[in-house]
């Protein structure tokens, strides 16, 4: 429960308009006016596309008590106390967390970030730990667990409001952690700002996301807004063969940080222990490798093929040696784990005549990185055929470049759709083959 005074003690509070009372009750939480209960309070936040300012007279008439607003209209109406904030996500943010009673702080929360590898490290550092007997939720890509619930997502790190309200789900089923991917518009757009992090992993950076974020520098400071937000008694891990992982470690708030490496060099992180993957042998079963870390050599295999996966790996073995487990059972436990759904996930028929993978490559980095795995452990004579699309409404600057990956890479490249929203399937596939060379691809 929230009261009307809670709602005035909300971060930048500029100017409130408010008949009722301090006690008074507030019913509900809501951003979209169609989800307004009676006595609620309802925060018009600016979209990309809709500013909820426009919703505020929707708002009042499904019953709202209480608008946070950035601007006040030029009539107030009376019936409603109105408040005056300079971020209205901000604000949601404290009234969301507030609302559920900060469940985050009842829980370990570990957050992943990067532009690749997200999904693969954040699910197994859950398996790691329930594997290790720690009951725990997980947020990312398209799916929730808190406890035995499974929650279908449509962000890979929802709103404020239903991320607090996954939080008290998991505190409610008994979880005492939690793994999350941190996207960088959560980061940017205050949707984690009531979190402290246990811990952050950083998987790498490449570009992607850059119309929303304008550049690649802009890109990698909101990447880095994760590792600030780390308990001072919290840890971090970051991938120091990315050279972004200095910025990682520069606004590191914790206290125990981990710098993972597949390079044969000296310590390339002075600011924290170091997690390197030795002696690297791949197949399309996966990789076996020798992980090294203080002064102790253990024997690692996994069901992930490719070098990026072994950087994955070390990601989530650092994650598991600074939280204190036990470096032997951490290594052991995630052998025979099963690759990630739609990640690298093999299908093979049953004659054995071709082998199918599924990954959801989507920025250059990631469909190189995917293609060059499989170049590197497909059997001699066979051919590699790579069928892909962009997503519409996104980044289009990565369309022909991710062409050209794929020409160069490839036997063959059948170009198709990808989920286009608002935009025409077909001009799509038009810029991804302005880089290729014409007559080398289907469509």
């Amino acid at each position: 429960m929230i009261t009307m005074d809670d709602m005035l003690r909300l971060p930048g509070v500029v100017e409130s308009r408010s008949p009722a009372g301090p006690s008074v009750r507030i019913e509900g939480i809501a951003y979209d006016s169609r989800k307004v209960v009676p006595g609620g309070a309802f925060f018009a936040v600016r979209g990309f596309v809709m500013d909820g300012h426009r919703f505020i007279d929707r708002a009042i008439g499904n019953g709202a008590s209480v608008i946070v607003c950035e601007e006040f209209p030029e009539v107030c109406p009376q019936e409603c106390s109105w408040i005056r904030v300079q971020d209205c996500r901000k604000a949601l943010s404290r009234a969301s967390a507030a609302w559920y009673g900060f469940p985050a702080g009842s829980l370990r929360v570990i957050g992943v970030t990067g532009t690749n590898g997200k999904t693969t490290t954040a699910r197994l550092i859950h398996r790691m730990l329930v594997l290790h007997g720690v009951p725990a939720g997980y947020i990312g890509t398209g799916l929730a667990l808190a406890g035995k619930e499974e929650v279908v997502l449509e962000r890979t790190t929802p709103e404020a409001l239903e991320l607090h309200e996954l939080f008290l789900k998991m505190v409610s089923s008994g979880c005492e952690a939690a793994v999350m991917e941190v996207s960088s518009h959560a980061l940017v757009l205050d949707r984690t700002a009531d979190i402290t992090f246990s811990g952050a992993v950083f998987t790498n950076l490449t570009p992607e996301h850059l119309d929303f974020h304008g550049s690649m520098d802009a890109y990698g400071r909101a990447k880095a807004r994760l590792f600030s937000q780390v308990a001072l008694d919290g840890f971090g891990v970051v991938n120091a063969d990315d050279p972004w992982s200095g910025e990682m470690a520069r606004v590191f708030s914790g206290s125990k940080l981990l710098c993972t490496t597949c390079q044969d060099q000296k310590f390339p992180c002075r600011s924290g222990s170091l997690v390197r993957a030795l002696d690297i042998e791949a197949s399309m079963d996966g990789s076996c490798v020798r992980v090294g870390y203080e002064g102790i050599s253990i024997p690692a295999s996994f069901r992930l093929p490719g070098l990026y996966n072994v950087m994955n790996m070390l990601g989530v073995y650092a994650a598991g040696f600074a939280m204190g487990l036990d470096p032997q059972r951490v290594v052991s436990s995630l052998s025979a784990e099963p690759s990630v759904p739609g990640r690298l996930e093999r299908v093979s028929d049953d004659e054995g005549r071709y082998t199918a993978v599924v990954d959801y490559a989507h920025t250059p980095d990631a469909l190189e990185k995917v293609i060059d795995a499989l170049n590197a452990i497909r059997p001699e004579g066979s051919r590699l055929i790579v069928v892909f699309g962009c997503g519409g409404d996104r980044d289009r600057s990565k369309r022909p470049v991710m062409g050209e990956i794929a020409a160069g890479g490839a036997d063959r490249v059948i170009l198709t759709s990808d989920n286009p929203r608002s935009e025409d399937p077909d001009a799509i596939i038009d810029e991804i083959a302005a880089g290729i060379r014409r007559g080398s691809f289907f469509r």
